[in-house]
């Protein structure tokens, strides 16, 4: 009895093995790299939301500055208790872990040196995925290299209220069909025409009577000359 070979079986066998194991890896890279880019997603947007918290927290202090006064923080921690008030005064509950770096160190725009925040910002360089459609809050994020350029100031993170809607006009009155008028049947004879009446002429009018012509009045005669008195009687 002779053996059958199985070094061709084997062979096979190997080379689908090495095809399963690739294709194997190929989808649980592609669902890592899936998997990574929803939760970079998700970490943007929490950065979004902590940073429209800062930025109430700015604007909050400055509305409680007293006139002529500096309206800006000189330190991030005056946000969680203001030195200016006796008591204990909070403009933001507590310094937020970047959900990008894991830190809690954030970039700090002063408006001095080293005194005075003005804008409060995450660290990590790394590209933003989202760079464009943000909400009306977040004017300027649009098309930046770094998530360090979303830049949170008092004027971020300010609802922009929607414009109001658009006077509805009625619909217009529905126009009545036309009734349309039927033909007149063949069968029916045609309407008698009245006669015609003939023009009546004007009644003649009268002409004013003619005065006759008024003959000019003869002249008055002189009276006759006074007699003559004879004269040396």
């Amino acid at each position: 009895m002779v053996a059958k070979p199985v070094h061709r079986e084997a062979g096979f066998t190997y080379v689908g093995l090495v095809v399963f194991v690739a294709i194997l890896g190929m989808v649980g890279a592609a669902t890592l790299e899936v998997d990574g880019l929803l939760r970079r997603a998700a970490a943007e947007q929490e950065l979004l939301e902590i940073g429209a918290a800062f930025s109430a927290a700015l604007r909050s202090y400055a509305a409680a500055t007293p006139q002529g006064s500096n309206p800006v923080p000189p330190a991030l921690h005056d946000l969680l208790k203001d030195p200016r008030f006796p008591g204990t005064r909070r403009h933001l509950r507590k310094i937020f872990v970047d959900p990008v770096t894991g830190g809690t160190e954030w970039g700090i725009q002063y408006q001095g040196d080293k005194v005075g925040v003005l804008a409060i910002y995450s660290l990590s360089q790394a590209q933003p995925l989202k760079v464009a459609n943000f909400d009306a809050r977040f004017q300027g994020f649009e098309n930046k290299e770094h998530l360090s350029e979303w830049k949170f100031t008092a004027g971020q993170g300010v609802p922009v209220p929607p414009p109001p809607p658009a006077p509805v006009k009625p619909p217009p009155a529905p126009v009545p069909p036309l009734t349309p008028v039927p033909p007149p049947s063949p069968a029916d004879p045609p309407p008698a025409s009245s006669p015609e009446t003939p023009p009546t002429e004007p009644p003649p009018t009268e002409a004013p009577p003619v005065e006759p012509a008024q003959e000019p009045a003869e002249p008055d005669e002189p009276p006759p000359p006074p007699p003559a008195t004879a004269s040396g009687a």
